[in-house]
């Protein structure tokens, strides 16, 4: 490693996982785990590259604070060179962790028949002598290993939680990407919605021509939409069933999600209550809260 990289107080990069292991045993899974805490990931890097991104990591600017490689047989003949990057890391003093993945040959026999992908050691023979050859080749990194994982029996729920728990800092944890979006039902449904929220019945602007030109992020909307209390009711039987809803979808490992409040033309009642579940939600540390109004933007018609 270069000098320029021979500092790591120099640089933002305060942790660098290493995930390794056999194939089929959930590598993609704890990959996707790192991304979504906010890692910088890169999926089966030659480990004779990982000198040069580490330096690029290293140079006074870089933004890249926590970071995620994949290295495994993927990379033929460069996977040999894996031990000597790690020396060279703990060398330079550079903050890495490995995690290494393993599964019984049986359950790997089953997710390969299951996905019908050939082993990448043996790609016109057996998955069976791919097995048997790579768990030869990974052993050594399975002492190294700062954790190691049987995903035998687990779940890809039970890995992402066994993961968070145990490798994630608590100064990192995972969080809930949430997205608030408000649409009308003439302009057509949310096709990436988890949930979806239909709000027709409360009372629409619409027909008052004060209102109409107006949007859901005007207070006059607002007022409007919650006469006669019903917005207060609609909200004393919504958030308890988000409050249920939420925690449950973070504890399954869900990284993104996506609900959808719908009113006819998208501008009104659904805004206001979309903007609403965003402040609602914005200030807990479980969520990273956005909001959005497809079609806050189209014609005003009924």
């Amino acid at each position: 490693m270069s000098a320029a990289s021979s500092d790591p107080a120099a640089s933002s990069l305060s942790d660098l996982v290493v995930i390794t292991g056999v194939s089929g045993a959930g590598k993609s899974t704890a990959m996707d785990v790192f991304e979504d805490a906010g890692y910088f990931c890169v999926d089966n890097l030659p480990p004779e590259m990982i000198a040069s991104l580490v330096e690029l990591f290293m140079h006074e600017g870089s933004k890249v604070e926590f970071a995620a490689i994949v290295c495994d047989v993927r990379g033929g003949g460069y996977f040999d060179g894996l031990m000597a990057a790690l020396d060279d890391l703990e060398g330079s003093g550079v903050p890495a962790r490995v995690v290494f993945l393993e599964a019984d040959d049986q359950t790997l026999l089953t997710r390969y028949k299951e996905t019908r992908r050939r082993h990448p050691l043996s790609p016109a023979g057996t998955v069976a002598a791919g097995i048997a050859t790579e768990r030869e080749l990974v052993a050594p990194f399975k002492q190294r290993a700062d954790l190691v994982i049987d995903t035998a029996g687990l779940t890809e729920v039970a890995l992402r939680q066994r993961l968070a728990e145990e490798f994630l800092s608590q100064e990192h944890p995972t969080k809930l990407a949430i997205t608030f979006m408000s649409f009308g039902h003439k302009n057509g449904p949310i096709r990436e919605a988890d949930l979806s929220f239909d709000v027709r019945f409360l009372p629409n602007p619409h027909y008052d021509a004060d209102l109409r030109p107006l949007t859901g992020l005007d207070p006059k909307v607002v007022s409007y939409v919650a006469r006669d209390g019903v917005l207060d009711e609609f909200y004393a039987r919504l958030l308890p069933l988000l409050d249920y809803l939420l925690p449950k979808y973070l504890d399954e490992g869900k990284a993104h999600l996506v609900v959808a409040i719908g009113c006819t033309g998208g501008r009104h009642r659904s805004v206001a209550i979309a903007e609403h579940l965003g402040v609602n939600y914005g200030s807990s540390a479980d969520y990273d809260v956005t909001v959005s109004h497809r079609d806050i933007d189209q014609a005003s018609r009924a």
